[in-house]
């Protein structure tokens, strides 16, 4: 079976090294219909659905009703759209509260935020983006900042690109080609990251993912769970230039990877 995919580089059906006699393709349809609210979104109806996950409308109407009978959305009827219901934020919080790493991590991000006067980060990857898991700002100064499950670029974010230069070379190209269709300029600049990472051991996006924001991040390995994760440090980039990044965040970063891995 071939593997098809939506916008988030999810699976619509089982991909060839899946077991089909396991894989259950109504379920996977399903979270992607979840999956399918990005950071900002409060409501969505059919369309949204139908043009997000490339399932059909008689399906997307099937699973919209299933998945509002318990309780992982809620239709709203004046807009006549769906809303994510306290299902999903039951698991999210059954996620995080077992997240030893991201426990452990905390009072350091607080004390290196503190420390830079800049928002640090740990995020992880979701489909074709990476999602943030917390954010911690700086108390000290006005910093930017996402609030956890905000989603950002793989190509165009320092944290998507720590996270594909520590890859294995098959792994990342597999991405590459699931990124290629969209932007050959951006999935270049996030190929020239992996070079960064080989020379600083950590990943910038200085005015790429905004026109006013200068990032850095640095990978590390979440042992327990088998998968890796990604810190990362923004501001502002008319206050924090890129010096500043690469001279002073960059070695305090990296330090707090190695001691969280």
């Amino acid at each position: 079976m071939s593997l098809d995919t939506n916008q988030n580089g999810l699976p619509v059906s089982s991909p060839d090294d899946v077991d089909e006699r396991k894989f259950v393709v109504a379920l996977a349809r399903g979270l992607d219909m979840l999956r399918a609210f990005r950071s900002g979104d409060t409501l969505l109806g059919n369309r949204d659905f139908v043009e997000r996950t490339g399932l059909p409308k008689a399906t997307v109407n099937r699973l919209a009703y299933t998945l509002t009978t318990l309780g992982y959305l809620r239709f709203d009827e004046a807009a006549g759209k769906y809303a994510l219901d306290t299902g999903v934020l039951s698991l999210g919080f059954s996620l995080l509260a077992g997240a030893d790493t991201l426990e452990l991590a905390r009072p350091h991000m607080r004390t290196l935020a503190r420390d830079i006067g800049a928002a640090v980060s740990l995020g992880c990857r979701d489909g074709l983006d990476m999602i943030y898991l917390e954010t911690i700002r700086s108390e000290t100064a006005l910093t930017l900042g996402l609030a956890p499950g905000s989603r950002l670029s793989m190509r165009t974010s320092s944290m998507g690109r720590a996270y594909l230069a520590v890859l294995d070379e098959a792994e990342r190209e597999a991405l590459f080609d699931a990124l290629a269709g969209e932007g050959a300029e951006r999935v270049k600049a996030a190929r020239r990251a992996i070079e960064d990472y080989a020379r600083d051991g950590c990943c910038y996006s200085f005015r790429e993912w905004h026109e006013d924001v200068n990032a850095i991040a640095a990978p590390l390995r979440d042992v327990r769970n088998g998968r890796w994760l990604v810190l990362s440090s923004s501001g502002p980039a008319s206050s924090m230039d890129e010096r500043f990044f690469c001279e002073t965040i960059g070695p305090k970063l990296k330090a707090l990877a190695v001691h969280l891995a």
